[in-house]
């Protein structure tokens, strides 16, 4: 008796344990998709196993990293479309791997909500399925917690882990980048899942627009440009790694060109990017324009219509370019590592800036 009236009193507190065992059931039929050899255990226990098969590895490296989609959920908010913000999720951890030379295992996710609402997180985990099997890893585990008070009702945040897996011998530091090396941008799919309070205060405290305005430069919707999920570069990093050799990649996120080029040099180099050589999606440029941003501040904010910077030999830029075009990747060649003096920026631009 005493069991009932405390679960009916915690229920009128605001969380309700029941749903929480619904979603698990509504979820089990998305997650079991993205199951992958290794995976060992079902969701809805304590933790999520999977076995390692390092026979073929020399010295096993697990690589982890973390992230959120910040600011962007408040543009899901705003339409109430939540099956795309999951794949953010995952594109930000797993891109993250991926450029140090992991191949992603599994993925766990957080989703804490200020009441749940079933269908926002059945659409939410879809997301998250969807980015995994585009990233080949297996969706594991996760946390939904109901947090009344803290969050707004129609509002929740989510955070993301992935593992993956090295070979020592493999990982990418940027240890043998050398001169004359060349950079190769690859397309972003737009904002990706940076600066989004700096967009957000332009849009719609500036320009008093609203998510459903559409905008011809755009093409669609503003709510549909900003929702725009980051594009997930796992199957094109493998494939390139496969027959090129990769001296170094870099995920162009918070920081822009300007500050997450530099994490893969090493200290005696710089490199010298063409800004007329790519041109970057409308977006950018219609940003700029109304907020009246600097190029510098550009730079460094947002990723400027380029996901990735890969570096590789002069000898096979050319074919590592038409691997990319074939794989369906909008890639070019962007500039080439130099010597860099101890007074010079590690990262340096000439030309206009194509448009």
């Amino acid at each position: 008796m005493r069991d009932n009236k405390k679960k009916g009193q915690y229920a009128e507190a605001g969380v309700d344990i029941d749903a929480g065992n619904r979603l698990i059931d509504l979820i089990k039929p998305i997650v079991s998709k993205t199951f992958r050899s290794g995976v060992i255990t079902d969701i809805g226990g304590f933790a999520g196993l999977f076995s390692l098969n390092v026979q073929d590895m020399r010295k096993p490296v697990l690589v982890s990293s973390t992230d959120g989609v910040g600011t962007k959920l408040k543009i899901a908010f705003m339409l109430d479309k939540h099956d795309t913000v999951g794949i953010d999720l995952v594109a930000m951890c797993v891109n993250d791997i991926m450029v140090q030379g992991a191949n992603p295992l599994f993925f766990l996710d957080y989703i804490s909500m200020g009441k749940l609402d079933l269908k926002k997180a059945r659409d939410i985990v879809k997301g998250i399925a969807v980015g995994c099997l585009e990233a080949n890893c297996s969706l594991i585990g996760g946390e939904t917690a109901e947090m009344p008070g803290f969050y707004a009702d129609s509002e929740y945040d989510l955070a993301g882990f992935v593992v993956g897996l090295a070979d020592n011998e493999e990982i990418l530091d940027g240890s043998e980048i050398a001169v004359g090396y060349q950079l190769i941008g690859i397309a972003s799919s737009g904002l990706h899942s940076n600066g989004f309070s700096l967009v957000r205060k332009i849009f719609f405290e500036g320009l008093k627009m609203s998510v459903e305005d559409y905008v011809e430069d755009f093409g669609r919707t503003l709510g549909e440009e900003l929702l725009e999920p980051t594009r997930i570069y796992a199957r094109a990093i493998s494939n390139l790694r496969r027959d090129f050799r990769i001296y170094g990649i870099s995920h162009i996120t918070g920081g822009g060109l300007i500050d997450n080029i530099p994490r893969m040099l090493p200290t005696p180099c710089k490199v010298v990017i063409d800004r007329s050589t790519w041109s970057p999606p409308p977006i950018f440029s219609y940003l700029q324009e109304a907020g009246q941003i600097s190029d510098q501040e550009m730079l460094r904010t947002f990723n400027n219509g380029l996901g990735l910077v890969i570096v590789v030999s002069e000898e096979e830029a050319d074919e590592v370019l038409l691997r990319l075009k074939a794989m369906g990747e909008t890639a070019c060649l962007i500039g080439q590592v130099e010597a860099r003096n101890d007074a010079e920026e590690a990262v340096q631009f000439e030309g206009s800036k194509a448009h």
